[in-house]
């Protein structure tokens, strides 16, 4: 056999033997030891977000709904409940049909101020002016 050859078969026996492995788990996902709550994802907190009708905090500094940038969403592995929370009001919605019932504020549909036809129908809002 030639160099080549050896060089050729050496490099495919190589590549081949992990074929028959069976991959590992990886992450935090459910089942894995990583945790009872499972991130869904992270988003932008839109306009109809801040259309949520939700009692005005207590203290005049606390964050309200319309504060939040973000929604965090996760789901709970043992009851495969849906949250939805703002990332600065701490305000959160959720979705669970199967166990008992949530709050009249947190439930689906959500109480809205307006509809995004509503909102669609107004004018746009005037761009912020600068602070100085």
């Amino acid at each position: 056999m030639t160099h080549r050859a050896l060089a050729f078969i050496a490099t495919a026996g190589i590549a081949l033997s992990g074929c028959n492995r069976h991959a590992e788990p990886t992450g935090g996902g459910a089942g894995d030891g990583g945790g009872r709550y499972t991130g869904v994802g992270i988003y932008q907190a839109d306009r109809m977000w801040r259309q949520l009708s939700v009692p005005a905090p207590r203290e005049a500094a606390a964050a309200r709904v319309d504060d939040d940038s973000h929604v965090i969403v996760v789901i709970d592995s043992r009851t495969g409940e849906l949250r939805q929370c703002g990332n600065l009001s701490g305000h959160c919605i959720g979705m669970s049909p199967w166990t008992r019932p949530l709050t009249p504020a947190q439930l689906s549909p959500a109480p809205l101020v307006k509809h995004a036809a509503q909102l669609d129908a107004e004018p746009p809002p005037e761009p912020s002016k600068p602070v100085r």
